[in-house]
């Protein structure tokens, strides 16, 4: 039920290409991607935003060993978000490395597989390759990372999984198909998916991650965890996914437990729903908070907001009430995690660790509602960190304490 989240929603929304809005019974929108699958303002990925030719050449990049994690990494993570194409920029890095330097900031989350399923480094990897999912944005990327750490920074590789153009077309018949077409079957965006229940894409997706953490990369952020939630849900049909005898929480709880056990020695976080800390259904994508409490180091709702729908706890615009959106959904986050550690032996439940808005979309956010947001998540209770998203990774700095 869309209710009246109006044209704005609609119109803004949908023909950027990051939000669908889902039924939940409570009066809020869903955002189908974490926390943007880069259409929202973000420069294209075919282009490169610096001019360089960080793309032009496939083979013999003169990098460096690869490293090892910070020996004494932070345990409270302040970071900002990083496109493959920054990452390529000098210009763009030395700017990022600056504002965590010069602010509270000591981490950052780079792209290493996008939406597109392109892996963007020099990954030597034989199915990556045969399906031609390499795409050399970050020529160097063991000598960013050193480069990053010398500064102390914590160094986060984010890593998209069952949307995956690349892997679709490559390999068909792992991909979601149009049950009336018979081909492949494509999101709002056009963009293409494989199978949430196949191991071939969990065994694939798990190499790759554990090929970034032999790098030193500090952790490994999944997104894309979950089953498609915009296009023609019901023309869907899946290669091993039974929807008639399976619930799609059951699978994306089997993955999250997979991905635990085939990752030992590697933190590890997963990027969900904003919704999944407030509803206790799947959202009809898979996602229970409960289910990745009890599988990874760090959990991160995306609870940006612009992406709360109208009438939302009686606001008529959320994205202009960022400290009262935040801390209702980062409270019941909290709640429930401490529910769950309660009920159960588990020594190792994930902490929470949201996405929050950088960007303007619903209302024009100044360094005072960006701020509003990370006291709102303190104030709940979360003290493990937060992530703040721009997608063309242009940060508000007045929003930042400095030191």
């Amino acid at each position: 039920m869309i209710g009246n989240w109006k044209l704005l929603s609609v119109i803004v929304l949908a023909s950027a290409g990051l939000v669908f809005l889902l039924s939940s019974g409570n009066g809020f929108s869903v955002d189908v991607s974490n926390p943007n699958p880069e259409g929202l303002l973000s420069v294209p990925e075919s282009e490169n935003p610096d001019g360089n030719d960080a793309v032009t050449e496939q083979n013999g990049y003169d990098d460096i060993e690869n490293q090892r994690p910070l020996p004494n990494p932070p345990r409270v993570i302040k970071a900002v978000y990083a496109t493959s194409w920054s990452a390529s920029s000098n210009s763009k890095m030395d700017y990022l490395i600056d504002l965590i330097k010069s602010t509270e900031l000591n981490a950052i989350v780079i792209d290493i597989k996008d939406y597109s399923g392109s892996v963007t480094y020099d990954i030597h990897n034989e199915d990556v390759e045969k399906y031609g999912a390499k795409e050399v944005r970050v020529r160097r990327m063991n000598a960013l990372i050193k480069s990053l750490h010398d500064e102390g920074i914590y160094v986060i590789a984010r890593q998209t999984i069952f949307q995956d153009p690349i892997l679709a077309e490559a390999r068909p018949e792992l991909a979601v198909k149009n049950n009336r077409t018979g081909k492949t079957w494509t999101d709002r965006k056009g963009l293409s998916w494989v199978d949430p229940a196949s191991r071939e894409v969990w065994d694939y997706n798990i190499a790759i991650a554990k090929d970034a953490s032999s790098r030193g990369f500090d952790e490994i952020n999944f997104d894309y965890i979950r089953f498609p939630s915009d296009g023609n849900l019901d023309a869907m049909s899946f290669p091993v996914y039974n929807i008639d005898t399976q619930f799609k929480k059951d699978i994306i709880k089997l993955f999250f437990g997979y991905l635990r056990s085939n990752t030992e020695g590697i933190t590890i976080s997963a990027d969900l729903f904003g919704l999944s800390t407030i509803n206790n259904d799947d959202l009809g994508i898979g996602q229970v908070i409960e289910d990745a409490y009890m599988n990874f180091d760090y959990v991160s709702p995306m609870a940006y907001p612009s992406h709360y729908a109208q009438g939302f706890n009686g606001y008529a615009n959320p994205a202009a009430y960022p400290y009262e959106v935040v801390n209702y959904s980062m409270e019941k986050a909290q709640n429930r995690l401490d529910a769950l550690a309660s009920t159960t032996q588990s020594d190792s439940l994930a902490e929470l660790r949201p996405w929050l808005q950088d960007f303007d979309l619903g209302a024009d956010y100044t360094a005072a509602m960006v701020r509003k947001q990370i006291q709102a998540t303190y104030d709940a209770g979360v003290d493990s960190g937060w992530m703040l998203w721009d997608p063309r990774n242009n940060y508000t700095k007045g929003a930042l304490n400095t030191e």
